[in-house]
């Protein structure tokens, strides 16, 4: 996708009411640290439009990006962050729950895992949520660039076999730094969320 104008449009914090937009939208889950505003930022070739921050777990609302009037990429707070209070921890699970349930637009939901290691009890958890809610995340392996090439296989087998990925359901390394990847996401938006109607499997 060629971008053409991109702006962060909208801030929900835990009390704030859901925008009714009336063009798709896309969501990126992830934990704190797994590089989620790199990725954002790279996706729609800016350099600090998502704030990315020394302090994880920093992002505690739900932020939409109007991306060319066409759709919305909407960047959801970072989980599994030690740091954050229990209190806010708590509050932002219903706040994601309530987005997933209401949003009328959400056509595709990613989650971002940091390839480099296993997945988190909080990654897995998260996934199984997320299908719980009625979605197939798209499993977006982060950090590629930091993996031997060689390696690179074998990171993306135990992200699987942990995640218990279904056949059929993409697993796009990627990497903030070369960009690898970037354009494979893109492919999917257009195919899933703003071309015809594709059902990617689910369990």
């Amino acid at each position: 996708m060629i971008i053409k104008s991109a702006a962060l449009e909208t801030v929900c914090g835990i009390t704030s009411k859901l925008p009714e937009n009336q063009l798709p939208e896309v969501a990126f889950a992830g934990k704190s640290n797994v590089g989620k505003s790199s990725l954002i930022n790279a996706l729609m070739n800016r350099k600090s439009l998502a704030r990315t921050s020394s302090q994880p777990g920093k992002t505690q609302t739900i932020n939409f990006y109007n991306v060319n009037q066409e759709i919305y990429i909407v960047d959801l707070p970072g989980y599994g962050y030690a740091k954050v209070s229990k209190e806010v921890a708590a509050k932002w699970g219903p706040m994601i729950e309530n987005y997933l349930h209401k949003s009328k637009q959400l056509r595709m939901v990613f989650l971002l895992i940091d390839l480099r290691h296993p997945p988190t009890n909080n990654d897995i958890q998260m996934y199984r949520w997320i299908l719980s809610n009625g979605y197939s995340p798209v499993i977006v392996a982060t950090k590629a660039d930091k993996i031997k090439r060689s390696q690179l296989q074998k990171h993306l087998k135990i992200l699987k076999e942990s995640l218990k990925v279904i056949e059929g359901v993409p697993i796009i390394p990627f990497s903030a730094v070369t960009k690898a990847g970037r354009d494979e996401i893109w492919e999917l938006i257009e195919t899933y969320a703003l071309g015809e109607e594709m059902e990617i499997p689910e369990e």
